[in-house]
């Protein structure tokens, strides 16, 4: 994709997940995510009801009524956008790979982030560490990570979830809201994940596409394994081959609950021909009732 394509595209994702962000996101994320504790802001006339415990007593001699301190949250969080680039990702049956959608949900994270005074980083990673961007603040710097989403090329095909997310614990000191945004085509990853739940806030975002949990009826259709390459054949129309592919993927799902309900890690399941709008807004939802 050349430069002026990339602009473009760059463009009318900002429009449209700045947009979400603003008039959608942004509430249930400052919800969703907490800050790190309250701090005090100032002090005003104590008035019936307010919790004693909260007078100034120091303010309250010095002008001879009864003041109480006022704390505000204090608000500033890290976000760290940890993003899966293997060559899995490079697939998408219907209206979009699973890339593109990676992509927007970065950038409705990153706005949404930002309108509320966040930092926000990004790790793309594939069996290696590929490339990362370190958190800061500002538009410029989320068109930059929007940019690179798009354009990005990885030198590897394979993913290992489990060195990103030790990366993340050995890089991000302060504890941050780490979103994992993966097919999880990977499984050697619980340890690492219990791990870096005890020093960060965790959340994976699942993306798939339909075809990866049912094949249609459609003869002999070649699959290929995209992070190895591997090549074979299957008769699509032979209901109980049909069947057995359908049976993996749910027991894999049945799998990926356990390792996230195990570590203790919220997650949603984000399909590639559906929107992300509602399921984002309840697992925000959720999390704000549990803060």
């Amino acid at each position: 994709m050349d430069t002026q394509a990339i602009i473009k595209k760059v463009r009318k994702i900002e429009i449209k997940t700045r947009g979400l962000s603003s008039h959608i996101f942004s509430g249930e994320y400052h919800s969703a995510f907490k800050g790190r504790g309250m701090a005090f802001s100032d002090v005003r006339e104590y008035m019936p009801g307010d919790d004693i415990r909260s007078i100034d007593w120091n303010v309250t001699a010095r002008f001879n009524n009864a003041f109480v301190k006022v704390f505000e949250e204090e608000r500033e969080l890290t976000v760290i956008l940890l993003v899966d680039v293997s060559a899995s990702e490079n697939f998408g049956t219907h209206t979009q790979f699973k890339k593109d959608l990676v992509t927007e949900l970065c950038a409705v994270l990153a706005f949404s982030a930002i309108q509320n005074n966040d930092k926000i980083g990004i790790i793309f990673f594939s069996d290696k560490i590929e490339k990362f961007i370190p958190p800061k603040k500002g538009k410029t710097h989320i068109l930059y990570i929007i940019r690179e989403l798009i354009g990005f090329k990885p030198e590897h095909k394979r993913t290992n979830i489990g060195d990103a997310l030790r990366y993340v614990s050995n890089a991000i000191k302060k504890k941050s809201i780490v979103f994992v945004i993966s097919d999880f085509a990977d499984r050697n990853f619980e340890d690492a994940l219990k791990f870096t739940k005890k020093r960060h806030d965790v959340v994976a975002l699942h993306i798939y596409d339909i075809r990866e949990m049912e094949l249609p009826n459609a003869g002999i259709i070649r699959l290929q394994q995209a992070e190895t390459g591997e090549i074979m054949e299957v008769d699509s129309t032979n209901v109980s081959v049909r069947n057995r592919y359908k049976q993996l993927a749910l027991e894999n799902e049945k799998l990926l609950n356990t390792i996230f309900n195990k570590s203790g890690v919220d997650w949603i399941k984000l399909r590639t021909d559906q929107s992300y709008v509602q399921q984002l807004i309840r697992l925000f939802k959720k999390r704000g009732r549990r803060a």
